[in-house]
């Protein structure tokens, strides 16, 4: 299966990448905050999209993948900082967590807008059968 398609390798790489980027800060107290909020909830996604294999429903389903989404627009934005303060000196990694965010943020945007309507039709299909 391509890197592509393969979700949960995606976000390990991820959270790998992530984890390089925040042992990288500088060792100040803006490099302590945001390595340590990036930490968090830059491999969230990750953890969550495991446990989100083993919903209990569709509507846990749903809302873990929201928090996944939530945790990847505060990456991104933790990333966006990093940048623009210039704590972090590997620009190759920030630029390709920059971009991955992004990738990721609109895979799980599309993910939920489907579990979504999946979710509609089913209650309208039990609605009307009943």
């Amino acid at each position: 299966m391509s890197k592509e398609y393969n979700l949960e390798e995606r976000l390990i790489d991820y959270a790998v990448s992530i984890i390089h980027l925040s042992d990288s800060l500088p060792k100040t107290k803006a490099g302590g905050h945001l390595g340590g909020q990036l930490l968090r909830s830059g491999t969230s996604p990750a953890l969550n999209y495991g446990e989100a294999q083993s919903s209990e429903s569709r509507k846990d389903f749903i809302h873990k993948f929201r928090v996944i989404l939530k945790e990847l627009r505060e990456s991104l934005i933790c990333i966006k900082i990093i940048r623009k303060s210039k704590l972090a000196c590997d620009n190759q990694t920030l630029n390709f967590l920059f971009k991955e965010s992004n990738e990721l943020i609109a895979i799980f945007v599309k993910s939920l807008e489907t579990a979504q309507k999946n979710q509609f039709k089913l209650k309208f299909r039990v609605f009307n059968d009943s």
